[in-house]
């Protein structure tokens, strides 16, 4: 099968013929990929960011967010079925560990994260992944429509689902970035909550999408957009801030246009934070990370897409252009996601 393998850091990925995968459990699946998002994580990965942390042996097999068609299935899964369409969560969970029995599937102790471990990823025709991350849709769904939610998607509704008790009617919520995360957030915001939804970007495309997507208000971010945040909010900023940049000092105007006793949800990473320990005090703000939400979260979304409520905006390319498809979300090119089908 064609599939997108890193051989070295720092360097571009290649599109190499390598033998399709096999089952090795009785969990297992295999599932035909019909679409794999692209992600700003990949170019993270391929920078050699993750390296440390998550350890693989070059050459692999990047995408982690990934929808299909189950190809085979071990003789324990019951849970799906040949031919049945899917949308997988990126983190299989093992469900015995205290923290799987919690619902915490990203602390599952014994976890793998095709895409970004050891385990290759869907960038390709097949991925094998366990029983345990497929979500079984409607048959009529396209994989290439859905696929990007199984990363960007979870990853911003699982922060929106959090800061749900505090974006009650007559707050604010900011969002900062509205590109392939942001703009699900924003969708997800306007289908939850009945905050007020201010959207900021240096971008007056992605704007625009937002105003059409559910956006209350929107700002430039011109260097003038932390004073026009607080000129929207009577000068306290918002009681929610979503940070989908945290980088280049993103990360610190975010902090900025966060409302006294407000929480600032970092999920955009590359950046560092560092505020005086006062303003913590004496604004008693909080700062919250982020990470890829639980299985849970992505059944919610998923209700939430086939109603209608939220929809991915996207690029498709064909798995061959897979270099384009990272150099055009390098450049910013991107509106939305950008989706390889096979």
């Amino acid at each position: 099968m064609k599939a997108v393998r890193v051989h070295a850091y720092h360097s571009d990925p290649t599109i190499d013929d390598i033998p399709e995968p096999t089952l090795q459990g009785p969990l297992d699946v295999i599932v035909k990929i019909g679409g794999a998002g692209v992600c700003r994580t990949d170019l993270h990965i391929i920078n050699g960011d993750w390296a440390e942390a998550q350890n693989p042996e070059l050459p692999y097999v990047i995408g982690h967010e990934n929808a299909g068609w189950i190809e085979a299935v071990g003789e324990g899964v019951t849970n799906v079925a040949v031919g049945d369409t899917v949308i997988l969560h990126p983190q299989p969970s093992c469900g015995l560990c205290l923290a799987c029995r919690r619902g915490r599937d990203m602390q599952c102790e014994a976890a793998f994260f095709p895409g970004l471990s050891n385990n290759d990823g869907g960038m390709a025709e097949y991925l094998r992944t366990t029983a345990r991350a497929c979500i079984k849709l409607d048959p009529s769904t396209n994989p290439a429509d859905v696929a990007a939610l199984a990363d960007a998607g979870i990853t911003a509704y699982h922060a929106v689902r959090k800061a749900v008790p505090d974006l009650f009617p007559g707050t604010t919520a900011v969002v900062q970035g509205v590109g392939g995360l942001g703009h699900i957030a924003v969708q997800a915001l306007a289908a939850i909550t009945g905050t007020r939804i201010v959207v900021v970007d240096r971008n007056p495309d992605a704007l625009a999408l937002a105003k059409q997507i559910g956006a209350d208000e929107t700002v430039l971010a011109d260097g003038t957009h932390i004073d026009a945040v607080k000129d929207l909010t009577n000068g306290r900023g918002g009681d929610v801030v979503f940070d989908f940049v945290a980088e280049q000092g993103a990360e610190l105007d975010a902090w900025q246009m966060t409302a006294p006793a407000g929480s600032q949800y970092v999920l955009g990473y590359g950046g560092e934070f560092k505020a005086p320990t006062l303003d913590f005090v004496g604004g008693e703000k909080n700062v919250i990370g982020n990470i890829v939400g639980t299985y849970a979260d992505l059944t919610e979304l998923m209700v939430l897409a086939q109603a209608g409520k939220v929809t991915l905006h996207t690029k498709q390319y064909p798995l061959d252009a897979a270099l384009d498809a990272l150099h055009d979300l390098d450049a910013g090119r991107v509106r939305g996601r950008a989706i390889l089908v096979p």
